[in-house]
């Protein structure tokens, strides 16, 4: 799955065209290494998400196509996160 569906299906990211930008600005990173919004993402991926003051470490943990949006969080696992507001959980 291109890493910009799995950031709007996971809803990490609301948007795709938000997730597009974050990654082609160089905010998103697979594996340690910066990804472009095609990049291919699999399971056991982690994704470092930098959107404003917020840092967020995950790891894929399941992949699908569509999800209701309670079982949203089933889709990744958070390793670590920085910075940001407590109450805020997804971008």
């Amino acid at each position: 799955m291109r890493l910009d569906k799995f950031l709007k299906v996971s809803r990490l990211i609301k948007r795709r065209p938000v997730a597009k930008q974050a990654a082609d600005a160089g905010r998103i990173k697979v594996n340690g290494r910066a990804a472009d919004a095609a990049k291919k993402v699999a399971v056991g991926d982690e994704l470092e998400i930098r959107l404003g003051s917020l840092t967020l470490v995950v790891r894929i943990e399941n992949i699908s196509e569509t999800v209701r949006k309670g079982e949203a969080e089933s889709l990744y696992t958070v390793l670590e996160r920085k910075g940001g507001r407590d109450d805020l959980l997804s971008f």
